[in-house]
């Protein structure tokens, strides 16, 4: 994967933009809004993506899909020859979000009691929702269709669709009982290695054990994965967060609300549930000994974990507000929007039996927790639940939930920009905004250093140079979430 965004000995040509050669493939045009070769970016904020403090008036050039210089705002210095400059006072711009738990499936509408759980592929509304969103880098996390996401990865590589580059997880590496139809039910840990080279020489990049995996399955996953250099993750249930990380996980979705290590009588290979596993662990405190001798275990076994606060929070009475909800409704099919609604009312109607307000509470200390003793953070929006979390706004909505756990603006973006990155093994590439990467990048309206809900007022998501107007991608699909 990593190959085909090598920057070799790249070396500015400006003579070559002069001939005004446009960047982006026919294909692409009606969702582009800036395409020159060259771009000069003035009098911008920016957030680069360290975790440093943002920097005020400063100059951003870009030239063929990288970045050739980021300093300070002179008067002095000179434009590059052929370049277009735009003016960007009073706008903030930063790298490209690296989603860490994505999906290219939602939850089908109209099912219900006495009906299969099904999903259904988003191949056109999923990549154009999270490039609107900001997110110029995703990571699946699990398939259901694995070939559509193979197909849809190829369309956009070849410029043929809009979308982010697409790092793809394998089909979800599920034990007995699998959850739904859509997954295989492993055998054993022969079946487990089976699938893993298999699904390697199709194209996935990494796997994702999920929760019925048994210890030995997850094993001859971890030991097939690592010995092709592939990473394995996982949001399991049968098999606790210490004992993953004693048989050489690499990462860990969704963070302690899914640990059911913490369960009274936990048998080995047995998942208890996940509502058990979470009344036991809403007993504990975040800064007692069990939990923080997981944190600490984790980290000696570098050990990653996914944020995946915006689904946590879907379950949370009342949350998120309305107000914030009412900007995915358009993207719905309706009848996907009227089962949103008719949980979250259930959900608030039985509000004081909830333990998903406390757990939520426990999660944002986890996550500091975490990141302070030296783990590495990344955040997705995972957007499955009970559908109101969407490509894209669900990315955005989780790093302004860092926020509300502690962290400063500047450090949440560093841990949904730069730590994905350095995960994926990209950081040369993007991540971060600075001379030499590839110009991924997010230009907003106000500064999120300040008001990290600035976040959320996207004008131009620059992907390898060219600027995509999210408007255009949005109003593309308006209506198509649950469909297609």
């Amino acid at each position: 994967m990593g190959k085909q965004f090598g920057l070799g000995l790249w070396t500015a040509v400006w003579g070559i933009a002069a001939t005004g050669l446009a960047q982006a493939p026919a294909a692409l045009k009606p969702f582009v809004a800036e395409d020159a070769p060259v771009l000069v970016l003035e009098h911008v904020r920016v957030i680069d993506g360290t975790g440093d403090a943002a920097r005020e008036d400063q100059r951003v050039v870009l030239d063929h899909g990288k970045i050739v210089s980021v300093g300070p705002e002179s008067d002095d210095a000179k434009w590059p020859a052929g370049a277009k400059v735009l003016d960007l006072s009073g706008k903030t711009v930063f790298p490209g979000l690296v989603g860490m738990h994505e999906h290219l499936f939602y939850p089908l509408p109209d099912g219900g009691p006495g009906l299969l759980p099904l999903y259904g592929e988003m191949a056109d509304s999923a990549p154009r929702l999270y490039l609107a969103g900001g997110v110029t880098a995703a990571r699946t996390a699990g398939s259901l269709e694995p070939y559509t996401d193979i197909s849809v990865k190829q369309a956009i590589d070849a410029g043929r669709i809009p979308g982010p580059r697409l790092f793809l997880t394998g089909p979800y590496l599920e034990g007995e009982p699998s959850i739904g139809p859509q997954l295989h039910a492993l055998t054993g840990p022969e079946d487990a290695a089976r699938l893993v080279n298999y699904w390697a020489e199709e194209g996935a990049t990494s796997f994702k054990a999920y929760m019925h995996i048994t210890p030995q399955e997850l094993k001859a996953a971890i030991d097939a994965a690592h010995a092709r250099g592939l990473k394995v993750t996982g949001h399991l249930c049968a098999v606790g967060f210490r004992e993953a990380a004693a048989l050489g996980i690499d990462n860990l979705e969704h963070g302690l609300a899914v640990d059911t290590e913490f369960f009274p009588g936990k048998q080995e290979g047995v998942c208890p549930g996940q509502n058990p596993g979470q009344a036991a662990l809403a007993k504990l405190d975040v800064e007692g000994p069990e939990i923080q001798a997981t944190i600490r275990d984790l980290i000696a076994h570098r050990v990653a974990v996914t944020s995946t606060l915006a689904i946590f929070e879907s379950f949370v009475p009342n949350r998120p507000p309305l107000i914030k909800q009412m900007r995915v409704r358009d993207s719905l099919v309706p009848a996907g929007w009227a089962d949103y609604a008719t949980t979250r009312a259930a959900i608030a109607e039985h509000g004081d039996a909830s333990l998903w307000p406390k757990l939520l509470k426990m999660e944002f200390q986890f996550e500091r927790d975490f990141v302070r003793q030296g783990g590495l953070l990344m955040a997705g929006c995972d957007p499955t639940g009970y559908g109101g979390v969407l490509p894209g706004f669900g990315d955005q909505r989780n790093v302004e939930l860092l926020v509300e756990a502690g962290f400063t603006p500047v450090e949440a973006i560093h841990i949904a920009t730069e730590n994905g990155a350095r995960w994926l093994g990209e950081e040369a590439h993007f991540g971060t905004i600075a001379a030499g990467k590839d110009a991924d990048l997010v230009v907003v309206d106000g500064n999120p250093a300040a008001k990290i809900d600035d976040i959320e007022k996207v004008v131009t998501v620059f992907k390898d140079g060219v600027g995509y107007d999210p408007r255009k991608l949005i109003d593309s699909v308006r209506g198509l979430v649950g469909v297609r």
